[in-house]
């Protein structure tokens, strides 16, 4: 029989979906499952977006250019131009989705080999496409106890070998929830600088900060300018996860050029999801904060509802949807599971991603969950009074096959 690549074998499995198959046997089974495994917002798509769907006239699905529609990447030079990024059209391409950004800056800026620092817990297709293109993560592990702030620029600095190409970010930070400071952000560009590293910064969640601290893109740092790629998305901010728009923008000539020949490759980005998210960008001012209130109100929620668990520790997400929680447990890739085959309490359970998904070092995160405040607060208290009780069960089972 023929060998998978050896690729395939190092690709890891989604933290946020693998478990889906033990969610769906049990919703068979009859039980409800809390989903707080997954970033996918429960609010409606603004007004505009879904009118643009239901109006769309034309009679051929044509293909668009391999960059994505002029006029929709100039509709996002102006929502940029609110967050003081000063962008052109030309600097913008359009991919499918944030993820397909992501893949095609490391398959134009990365060889085989080449090494990329990553602070960690950090989203996890950042090491599937990393393996993807042939290069290699070099974790930075932040600690829970410290909030998940940036480490010391001195360690970050300890890593840097010959083989170093560049440093990921993800602001607000995909899982734990943290926001880089401008101290923080001054520093990466000084290390960007020296060593001439790209800088890929995922910057989804800019419209979900909580906290008086100010936003800094990494288009904001001066110096840098051709070093920096900008990952975005439209799912997260107008609940469009579905239609799979996202951006990479780079004022670097050299490397649009080269990301262009994977935009050509794959033909375009989608024609229907492109309809609509220009459109969205004309949603409201009110439906934007609408979105913003209700989940301060969720983040507030959650963090409360679970730091009143016995043995449980959050810290205050400040931006994002996310939070890293520690839980009483020794394994939570086992836990996680557990309560989708083995535990339920009136006929519900909840859904976690197992926080070793999001460390590519073996070993970190066991005792440690990502929860997406993507569900309303009644159901937020729910879930976490259920995983309350999936805790003292589990716990107690442990006990029991210990003595």
């Amino acid at each position: 029989m023929p060998q998978l690549s050896e690729r395939a074998v190092r690709m890891p499995s989604s933290p946020i979906r693998k478990l889906a198959p033990l969610a769906e046997e049990a919703k068979k089974r009859g039980v409800k499952v809390y989903h707080l495994n997954i970033g996918q917002p429960d609010l409606d798509s603004p007004s505009v977006a879904l009118q643009a769907l239901k109006t769309i006239n034309r009679t051929i699905l044509e293909y668009s250019p391999s960059d994505g529609f002029l006029s929709l990447r100039e509709k996002l030079v102006g929502y940029y131009d609110q967050y003081q990024i000063k962008l052109t059209a030309e600097d913008i391409i359009i991919t499918t989705g944030g993820s397909e950004a992501v893949l095609f800056a490391f398959m134009t800026c990365l060889n085989p080999g080449d090494e990329i620092i990553v602070p960690e817990p950090a989203y996890a297709n950042y090491m599937a496409f990393a393996i993807s293109a042939g290069a290699i993560i070099r974790p930075i592990t932040s600690s829970i106890e410290d909030g998940f702030a940036l480490p010391s620029i001195e360690r970050l600095e300890e890593m840097i070998t010959p083989r170093t190409k560049g440093v990921m970010i993800c602001n607000p930070n995909n899982p734990t929830g943290y926001l880089y400071t401008r101290k923080e952000m001054n520093k990466i560009r000084d290390l960007v600088k020296k060593y001439d590293l790209y800088l890929f910064s995922d910057e989804v969640y800019r419209e979900f900060i909580y906290t008086g601290s100010p936003y800094i893109s990494a288009c904001h740092l001066e110096g840098i300018e051709e070093n920096v790629v900008l990952i975005d998305s439209l799912s997260k901010r107008y609940s469009e996860c579905g239609i799979r728009i996202g951006a990479l923008i780079t004022k670097n000539k050299k490397l649009r050029s080269a990301v262009m020949k994977f935009c050509q490759a794959r033909l375009s980005p989608p024609l229907i999801g492109q309809i609509i998210a220009e459109a969205s960008i004309d949603a409201p001012r009110e439906y934007a904060m609408n979105v913003y209130e209700k989940f301060i109100e969720r983040r507030n929620c959650l963090v409360d509802e679970l730091n009143k668990l016995p043995g449980v520790y959050s810290p205050i997400p400040m931006g994002a949807f996310y939070t890293v929680a520690r839980l009483p447990i020794d394994d939570s890739d086992k836990f996680c599971a557990w309560c989708l085959t083995d535990f339920e309490f009136e006929g519900e359970t909840i859904m976690m991603a197992p926080a070793s998904g999001f460390y590519s070092e073996e070993g970190k995160g066991k005792n440690e969950v990502r929860l997406a405040y993507a569900l309303e607060k009644k159901e937020l208290k729910r879930a976490i009074f259920l995983l309350g009780e999936a805790l003292k069960k589990y716990n107690q089972l442990s006990s029991n096959r210990n003595q």
